[in-house]
């Protein structure tokens, strides 16, 4: 009998020892939702390490960098911060829908945005969870990652979420984080034993 030699690999796919180490996982979108400062990036990395360590998919679409490159064309006008979150929602439920474990730590300070943005979800049967990063501003204010609450203070900038413009805290998240009373660590922990609850992690 004539052996076939074995097939090459498909580009782009994983080498055989990681391909048998990935495991099957539905693919969800989490959107850490809070005032600018409040620890939401930090946290997502933080959870985004670990869950590649436990060689899950995962992606980080980060606002700063969605605003460089997806939404550079808007202000921070309502409308322009509503068509922002919808494009973000867009993408990340794209990718969840496809298995990616998604974070999304965006401020998305309007809720009739952010249920938009579940209800897109809801409509392919794709888990989404709402995160509250829920450190008050006068830690955020202190903490002043990139200088906006000093800037807001100085009369340079308006329209600070949390300061001189609004911010609708969800009313019933899926999970509440004091990150001003935890480390990073702490933080990002309760986020995946929420995950694991779910069966998404």
């Amino acid at each position: 009998m004539t052996t076939l030699p074995a097939a090459p690999p498909q580009p782009g796919a994983l080498p055989q020892p990681e391909a048998r180490r990935c495991t099957c996982w539905p693919g969800a979108t989490v959107w850490l939702t809070g005032l600018p400062s409040a620890g939401k990036t930090t946290i997502a990395e933080e959870l985004a390490g670990r869950l590649r360590r436990e060689h899950r998919r995962v992606e980080v679409l980060d606002g700063d960098q969605i605003r460089k490159f997806l939404s550079a064309d808007l202000g921070f006008s309502r409308d322009d911060r509503n068509t922002n979150v919808q494009r973000i929602g867009m993408v990340a439920e794209v990718l969840a829908r496809n298995g990616v474990l998604v974070l999304v730590p965006v401020i998305a300070p309007f809720a009739d945005s952010r249920e938009a943005v579940r209800e897109r979800h809801g409509a392919t049967a794709t888990p989404y969870l709402e995160v509250h990063v829920a450190t008050p501003v006068e830690v955020c204010s202190v903490r002043d990652v990139k200088g906006l609450y000093a800037k807001q203070a100085a009369g340079e900038i308006s329209g600070l979420t949390g300061v001189d413009d609004p911010y609708e805290a969800p009313q019933v998240p899926d999970l509440r984080i004091e990150s001003h009373t935890q480390t990073v660590r702490e933080s990002a922990s309760a986020l995946h034993a929420l995950l694991t609850e779910r069966g998404l992690a």
